[in-house]
């Protein structure tokens, strides 16, 4: 097998494993957001969500970065340096499934959800044909009322055209891409950047516009 095999199966393994492991996260994150900040409409606690998230993957991508101008370091700092974007990612999307009032309890369903944030406009083609029908604002219906056997064949399609864009982009998949000593930390940084607000671009676009309040009462240790 080779080194773009490997780091294929790896990426695919991070996704999976993030789609199981954050989601209980996610609930926590957003109870303890909403237990510290107990004022917060929903869209001031997704104004965080956005903030934090980009600032976490911009770090991240700059240390991997950094770590790429070593020689022999390359391929691995750039393959952590997705998987750690992939992780960021899927808590961030299913932290906003919470805002939301969305709980994808299923996996497949989840898993299309975020697949569908971080593709963006790559997935609508493909799920234009695999589902029959998108549009704007259809978090919910993905979560509620796709039919199972779309579900399935939609993440059948958008799961390599995932690790296709991520590997590529960060030079995973192309073993021979060489990054010129001293500005491997900038272009890490400055493209997480850029992929970071087109991930938020796109969330907005498949989530809508937020709740105007919550449902139920305030989490448990909140302030009156």
């Amino acid at each position: 097998m080779s080194k773009a095999d490997d780091a294929k199966g790896l990426i695919r393994q991070t996704l999976d494993k993030a789609l199981v492991a954050q989601q209980p996260l996610a609930e926590k994150h957003v109870e303890r957001l909403r237990r510290v900040r107990p004022d917060d409409t929903p869209q001031d606690l997704i104004r965080r969500l956005d903030r934090y998230y980009l600032a976490g993957v911009t770090v991240s991508g700059g240390a991997s970065g950094a770590a790429g101008i070593v020689p022999g370091a390359g391929i691995p700092a750039a393959l952590a340096d997705v998987m750690l974007f992939t992780e960021a990612s899927v808590l961030y999307t299913l932290s906003l499934a919470e805002v939301h009032g969305i709980h994808p309890e299923d996996f497949e369903r989840r898993k299309l959800l975020v697949l569908t944030v971080l593709l963006g406009d790559a997935a609508v083609g493909a799920l234009d044909k695999t589902i029959g029908r998108t549009g704007p604002y259809w978090a919910r219906r993905i979560v509620k009322a796709i039919p199972m056997a779309a579900i399935n064949r939609a993440n059948k399609v958008l799961g390599p055209r995932f690790i296709t864009k991520y590997g590529t982009r960060q030079g995973v998949l192309v073993l021979s891409k060489q990054v010129p000593l001293g500005i491997g930390a900038a272009l890490g940084a400055g493209g997480h950047h850029v992929l970071g607000r087109l991930t938020i671009k796109s969330a907005r676009a498949l989530f809508g516009q937020p709740p105007s309040g919550w449902d139920g009462d305030a989490p448990e240790g909140s302030a009156p």
